[in-house]
């Protein structure tokens, strides 16, 4: 059995989420300056941990790298990686809210995080492929950003 055989026995899959946080009244949204894995600007969010659910994973990682307690998540697609050679899928649930409270956090462990209009954020350093990820958030035609890649060979992105 090759390795690509047995590894489509048993691919691996990696849930996360992102979450566009938007101040409205100030025309902004909440990045996340991040300096670890995949640095540059992005919205905040991460692992889905076991036995916790889409959102519910949403909420605690914006608490835990803003300090902001977030409400009325709207569902805005789903980023969908998934690898030609390995059949390993990394999937990213999309959510934006402007429904929040508490206390933003100037920096954590991830990086800092800031407001920043929309036009900033897309002049800004970003973090791989967080470019291709925007539309996803403003633009309700898009359901999924879909990837079937190769390490070493150009990307072919869709939307769909």
């Amino acid at each position: 059995m090759t390795e690509t055989e047995k590894n489509a026995l048993s691919p691996k899959i990696e849930l996360t989420n992102m979450v566009m946080v938007e101040d409205k009244a100030a025309g902004k949204v909440l990045v996340q300056e991040r300096v670890k894995s995949w640095t540059g600007l992005s919205f905040p969010g991460g692992h889905v941990e076991a036995g916790e659910s889409f959102v519910d994973s949403a909420i605690r990682e914006i608490k835990e790298e803003t300090g902001l307690a977030i409400r009325n998540l709207k569902a805005c697609g789903v980023i969908h990686w998934a690898n030609k050679d390995t059949l390993d899928r990394y999937i990213v649930y999309l959510y934006k809210t402007s429904d929040f409270s508490g206390e933003l956090l100037s920096e954590t462990d991830e990086g800092k995080v800031f407001w920043i209009t929309l036009d900033e954020l897309k002049k800004g350093k970003l973090s791989n492929n967080f470019g291709n990820y925007i539309p996803m958030f403003l633009n309700d035609d898009f359901n999924e950003f879909y990837c079937f890649y190769r390490d070493g060979e150009p990307e072919e992105i869709e939307y769909k």
